[in-house]
Parts: structure tokens; sequence; C-alpha cells
């Protein structure tokens, strides 16, 4: 790590006013704060704080300073949801978004069934097909579909092995956002059922969303609708999510009659309220 430092140290000092931008004890010195942050800004942000930091007090400061993060936040379009609210740390909210996306796999069904693990499979099974009525995600083009018994599916998130460690999730504990699309039939009445709970290390429940079923009567509107959820302030100890959706017809009718699911997502958000 020294070499690499020393190595980007040289690079900038050519960069400016040659090797004399170097003290006695090998940092660098005489570089504007304006000039230097610049560079900062163009630099892979792991290197910033695995490696620049380490070069010497100034650089310290220079990566520790809320302008820095606050200003790579706006160049790559990162921004709260509430304009009204302000990050207290904002480097900790640049990488927060910087690695936010959706834990689950195939959440679509674009894939079939693929990395779901099926735990009900009544009646006539879960099947994927197209939707009956367009979401209103373009992009979404496949929904997965239950039966006439009761037809559940999971998922079971290692936080660990998607890159949020042990530490991070007990000093920090982001919000953890979930959300779920379903949508009926319109000439069946049908059964929608979520639960998402977070898991400790023996995969026991830490905290967990599980609202009643939402209930579809016969000859509804069958417009999608979204569920949606954030957990906050869990406490320490959270190491895995287990997300579980389905549902099934209310009438009994052999095919595809029950709710429609699509388009899940898990996300490990920034937090703004702390």
């Amino acid at each position: 790590m020294k070499r690499r430092a020393m190595g980007l140290t040289q690079s900038l000092a050519v960069a400016a006013d040659g090797p004399d931008q170097f003290n006695s004890t090998g940092q660098l010195t005489g570089l504007p704060w304006e000039v230097l942050e610049e560079v900062f800004m163009n630099l892979p942000p792991n290197e910033l704080v695995c490696v620049c930091r380490l070069v010497c007090r100034e650089w310290k400061e220079l990566v520790d300073s809320e302008s820095l993060w606050r200003e790579r936040c706006r160049r790559d379009g990162f921004k709260p949801c509430d304009a009204a609210k302000v990050p207290n740390d904002w480097r900790l909210f640049y990488f927060l978004c910087k690695k936010r996306r959706n834990l689950l796999k195939n959440p679509r069904g674009d894939q079939k069934l693929n990395g779901w693990q099926i735990l009900e499979n009544g009646g006539d099974r879960w099947k994927v097909d197209d939707p009956m009525v367009p979401h209103p995600d373009g992009a979404v083009q496949k929904v997965f579909v239950t039966s006439y018994q009761m037809c559940k599916k999971a998922q079971l998130i290692n936080l660990e092995k998607e890159g949020y460690n042990d530490s991070f999730m007990d000093n920090f504990q982001p919000d953890i956002t979930i959300s779920d699309w379903y949508a009926p039939r319109w000439d069946c009445g049908s059964e929608y059922d979520i639960r998402v709970e977070l898991l400790n290390q023996k995969k026991k429940p830490v905290q967990t969303f599980g609202p009643a079923p939402v209930r579809f009567d016969q000859w509804n509107d069958q417009q999608w609708n979204q569920m949606t959820h954030v957990f906050k302030n869990y406490g320490p100890g959270v190491r895995y999510i287990r997300f579980v959706h389905g549902g099934k017809d209310t009438q009994f009718w052999a095919g595809w009659y029950g709710i429609r699911v699509t388009n899940s997502c898990v996300q490990i958000c920034p937090s703004l309220d702390r």
C-alpha cells in the first residue's frame, strides 16, 4: 500500500510543479487545496479512502472533508430524495448510493423461476407469463402467476456476500427498503401475501414486516399495486434478509387465475433521519 501511495504522490507532484514539491518526510506540499481536491475528484473512491488518505495529514483532511464527498455526490447525480434533508455523513451517503442495487435475483421472471426457492406450489403451480395489463415500469415484460392453492417463493440474501460486512451493518444500520408489485385478474378473486425478515447469524428474526394478506374481489380493475416498507433502527446483528411472497386465487379455478407478482426489490439505502 505504501508503494502505491508513494507512486500516486510522485505522479501528482510531476503533474504539479515537479519533484521539489516533496518535503523531508516524502510528503507532497505546496499544491493548492482546490487543485488537489479536483485531482481527487477524478480518482476511484476506494483509492481515496484506502490509499490517498494514508499519505499525509493534509490528504487525510481532504479525503475526510464534507465538501469533497458532497461535490462527488453532485457530479455523480446522487442526491437525497427529500431535498429538505441533508446527509450527516456525505462520504457514507456517497458509498451507499454507489453500491445501491436490487439484491434480489431475477425479480421480474425474465429467467423463469431461476434464483427463487419454491416454498409452496399449490394448484397448477407457479407460472411465468406476460402481463395482462401494462406495468407502470415499461421494462417489466414478465410476471409470476399463482394458481388455485397457495403459491409462495422466497430468496435469502447474504449481506456479507453482497458487500455489506458485519461491522458496517452493526455500526451504521442503513435503511433497508423493500418493494413488491402485485395485481389480480379482473375476472377472479385473489389473495396476495408478503413477509420479509431481517435475520441474525443463526437466521433467527431480528425484525419482521408481515402485513395482513391483501384480498381482491371478482370483477376488479386488475390494476397494479405496490407494497413498500423501510426497515430502520433495527439494531446490531442483521446478517441476512429473507424475502417471501405469493398468493392464490380465492375461487378455486383450475389454471392461473391467482395473484400476479413482479419487479420485487430489496435495497440497502442511505438514511437521512439520523
